[in-house]
C-alpha cells in the first residue's frame, strides 16, 4: 500500500511538469518530511507545487480614524485628562523613536462620551471594552475577508475552513462564528479559532491553515485576523510605563488571507507557496511578554530584553527552516524577508546578526511606519508590500524565490516559514 500511494504521488507530480513545464522545478525523491520539492536557484520558479499551500489571495481593513504620529502625544494626554509633564515627554520621546508615522485606531471622540470611564484610572470597564472590541473586530474581519475574496476571484461559497485570529475580543460563541455569518457561509464551514496569540498569531494562523489546506484537498480556507487596542488603553500612569510603549507603537485593522493546495489555472494566481512550517517557544521567558485580562482591560508588560533574546536566538531557528531548501547563512541576502514589525529594535538586531542588506526588511519598516504594530494582522500588511515590490522587480533582477516568513509573540514564541515567492 506504501508503494502504490508514493507511486501516484510521483505520477501526479509527473502529471504537473508535463502540463504545467517550468526549468526551475526539480524533483527531489526525498523521504525528508520536511518536504521534497526542491527548487533549482538558477532559475525564477512561478509554478506551485502539487500538494503544497498556497497563498491565493491578501485582503486588509481599517475602522475610520486615522491618527498621525505627530499629533499623537496632545490627542492622548487629551483625551485621558492628564496634564503630567514629565510622562507627556516620555510620550513623546517614543513616538519618535518608533518609526510609526500613521495608523488607524478603532477608539474615537464618540466612543469616549458614550464610556467616559474608559479614561479613567481604576475604573472596572471591561464589560464595555469587550461590547466594543468584539462588534469591532468582527466589522474589520469581514471587510478584510471580503476584499480578499474580491480579489481572489471565486464564489465566497467555495470557502470550506475558516481560521479566525484575534487577542481583542472575549466571548461564546466567538467571533469565528460571526465572521462566517457575517460572510453568508454555509453553516458546514469548519472554524478555528486562535484566541490570544499576540503578534505571532497572525503566521501561527497561517501554519494552521496551511496544515488544513494540504490535508483537505480541494479546500480553501479563509484566514482572517481583527485586532484593537481598545481592549487595552488606559491612562498614563508612572506605575505602567509599558502602556507609553502601547500608545505609541500599536494599532488596529484587520486582515485575510485564502489558503489553498493545487491552484485552479487561470481562475486563481497563487502568490506565495507555503514549504515548511515550525514553531519554537523559549523555556523560562514566558514573562517577557505578559498580557493579563483584567477588570479595567488587558494589562501588558514588556521586559526590556526581548529584542536581545530575538538577536540571540534568530539565527538558529532560521537555519532550522532554510535548510530545507538546500540553503545557508550565504544565501541570506538572496532570500526575501517577510518579518513581523514587533518594533525597530526588534528590525534592527534581526538585520544586523543576519548581516542582512538594508533594503531585505523594507517590506516590514512600511508596515511599520504606515500601519504601526497591529499585533497579528501586520504580517498582512508586509506580504503586500512583499508583492509590491517583488512586482516591481524586472526580469532576473531577484537572485532567490525562496523566502522566510517570521513572528515572535508571548512565551517567547517563534514562528517561521519556509516560502516561495510566485509573483517574482
Amino acid at each position: 500500500m506504501r508503494l502504490l500511494a508514493l507511486l501516484h504521488r510521483e505520477v501526479k507530480r509527473l502529471l504537473f511538469l508535463e502540463y504545467f513545464p517550468s526549468k526551475s522545478v526539480k524533483i527531489s525523491f526525498s523521504s525528508d518530511s520536511m518536504g521534497s520539492e526542491q527548487i533549482g536557484q538558477g532559475g525564477l520558479a512561478s509554478k506551485a507545487n502539487p500538494g503544497k499551500a498556497t497563498i491565493l489571495a491578501l485582503g486588509k481593513a481599517f475602522p475610520h480614524q486615522l491618527v498621525m504620529q505627530e499629533f499623537l502625544v496632545d490627542g492622548y494626554f487629551k483625551n485621558t485628562n492628564c496634564d503630567d509633564p514629565e510622562l507627556k515627554k516620555k510620550l513623546a520621546r517614543l513616538c519618535k523613536t518608533t518609526t510609526v508615522k500613521t495608523r488607524y485606531v478603532v477608539m474615537s471622540d464618540e466612543i469616549l462620551k458614550k464610556y467616559p470611564e474608559l479614561a479613567i484610572e481604576g475604573c472596572p470597564t471591561i464589560k464595555q471594552r469587550l461590547d466594543i472590541c468584539n462588534e469591532a473586530v468582527t466589522q474589520m474581519a469581514i471587510e478584510a475577508s471580503r476584499a480578499c475574496i474580491k480579489k481572489w476571484g471565486r464564489s465566497v461559497s467555495d470557502i470550506t475552513h475558516i481560521v479566525y485570529v484575534s487577542s481583542s475580543e472575549a466571548r461564546l460563541p466567538g467571533g469565528d462564528l460571526y465572521l462566517a455569518r457575517g460572510l453568508g457561509l454555509s453553516p458546514e464551514t469548519q472554524r478555528v479559532m486562535l484566541y490570544f496569540s499576540g503578534c505571532s498569531g497572525g503566521v501561527a494562523g497561517l501554519r494552521v491553515a496551511k496544515d488544513i489546506a494540504e490535508n483537505n484537498p480541494g479546500s480553501r480556507v479563509l484566514l482572517a485576523t481583527s485586532e484593537t487596542t481598545i481592549i487595552g488603553f488606559k491612562p498614563p500612569s508612572v506605575d505602567r510605563p509599558y502602556d507609553l510603549v502601547g500608545v505609541a507603537l500599536f494599532g488596529d485593522g484587520a486582515g485575510a488571507m485564502i489558503i489553498g493546495t493545487d491552484p485552479v489555472p487561470v481562475t486563481e494566481s497563487p502568490l506565495f507557496e507555503l514549504h515548511t512550517a515550525i514553531q519554537n517557544f523559549l523555556p523560562n521567558t514566558e514573562k517577557t511578554i505578559d498580557g493579563r485580562l483584567t477588570e479595567e482591560g488587558i494589562s501588558f508588560t514588556l521586559a526590556r530584553e526581548l529584542p536581545q533574546i530575538i538577536e540571540d536566538n534568530i539565527e538558529g531557528f532560521c537555519q532550522k527552516l532554510i535548510g530545507v531548501a538546500g540553503l545557508t547563512h550565504k544565501d541570506y541576502n538572496k532570500m526575501f524577508w517577510a518579518v513581523h514589525p514587533g518594533g525597530p529594535a526588534i528590525l534592527n538586531r534581526m538585520e544586523k546578526r543576519l548581516d542582512l542588506l538594508p533594503d531585505k526588511l523594507n517590506a516590514s519598516r512600511r508596515a511599520l511606519m504606515d500601519y504601526g504594530n497591529a499585533s497579528s494582522n501586520t504580517i498582512v500588511y508586509v506580504l503586500e508590500y512583499m508583492l509590491e515590490e517583488s512586482r516591481k522587480m524586472k526580469a532576473g533582477e531577484a537572485d532567490c524565490d525562496w523566502g522566510l516568513i517570521l513572528a515572535f509573540g508571548p512565551g517567547i514564541t517563534f514562528e517561521g516559514i519556509l516560502a516561495r515567492n510566485l509573483a517574482i
